[in-house]
């Protein structure tokens, strides 16, 4: 195992971290480096989700982490695992918070779970050195770093004493964003995620919502998603999303013929990476 121990000197360390009240001055980790220009988002919810949870988590999740956000969680039986997964499933980088040291995965369930993470470029991270157990306190502990690490925090279920309420209490002690998926008024997986909403919480109904509280462009999202097929069209998209719109002026500047300039400009407006803002003038949709 490569288990390294970094402080808040270390370029590494999580600046959100240094924020935190009382904040710590050390982490093991093992997996990828830490990047503190990433975007991330911390997704909790139940152990025992619902149909319904299960698969708001799994699509919400996709979406946000195909638009380059990284998802934290805490490599728990339920809520956390599918937000694990779904990052991976996505092609994106998932982190994941321990409540022990990392030289034993917690729960042991989960350890081929936690090797797909670090196979994919993820990391899992410990305020515990190797050796130290899961007690119970650690549990509540780890909810502060889960919170702490992300600009967001979003809810998908949880009860009316759910211990995911404690991380969306640390959360707004953090100063982050509280987000909960609003639910069944007759589920009791939902009774604390719709209080949170009554309280101020953002409510979340589709990824849309999570990438606008990130502060993240979601046309550029969308671009980065799709793959150019050939150079005419990844000429286009990059003077668009430079800042040109005038047709005539994309077509000059990308130094294309009439035709496969009109053919590639036609694909894109079919592909939905494009639009006419006006005549003549394009934008990224």
């Amino acid at each position: 195992m490569n288990i390294r121990h970094i402080t808040t000197k270390s370029k590494e360390f999580p600046n959100l971290l240094k924020e935190i009240p009382q904040p710590l001055q050390r982490l093991w980790l093992m997996g990828a480096e830490l990047n503190n220009d990433e975007k991330r988002l911390t997704v909790v919810g139940t152990r025992n989700p619902t149909r319904y949870g299960r698969k708001i988590t799994e699509q919400l999740v996709k979406e946000v982490a195909s638009a380059g956000v990284t998802i934290v969680s805490g490599l728990a039986i339920g809520t956390d695992c599918l937000a694990h997964k779904a990052a991976l499933d996505a092609g994106g980088k998932t982190i994941a918070i321990m409540p022990r040291g990392l030289d034993i995965i917690y729960p042991p369930g989960n350890q081929k779970l936690a090797e797909r993470i670090l196979a994919n470029g993820g990391t899992l991270i410990s305020e515990y050195p190797p050796g130290t157990e899961a007690f119970t306190w650690n549990f509540v502990a780890r909810n502060r770093i889960q919170s702490g690490i992300s600009e967001a925090v979003l809810i998908i279920e949880a009860a009316e004493k759910s211990g995911t309420l404690i991380t969306a209490n640390f959360a707004l002690e953090q100063d982050r964003t509280v987000m909960a998926v609003p639910g069944n008024i007759d589920s009791l997986v939902s009774i604390g995620t719709n209080k949170l909403i009554r309280d101020g919480a953002t409510p979340v109904t589709c990824a849309q919502d999570i990438l606008e509280a990130l502060e993240i462009n979601i046309k550029s999202s969308k671009v980065a998603e799709y793959r150019p097929e050939n150079k005419a069209e990844e000429s286009i998209i990059k003077l668009i999303k430079s800042g040109i719109s005038n047709s005539e002026e994309i077509q000059v500047k990308s130094k294309l013929g009439a035709i496969e300039y009109s053919t590639a400009l036609t694909m894109l407006e079919i592909k939905g990476i494009i639009t006419q803002s006006a005549p003549g003038l394009w934008d990224i949709k």
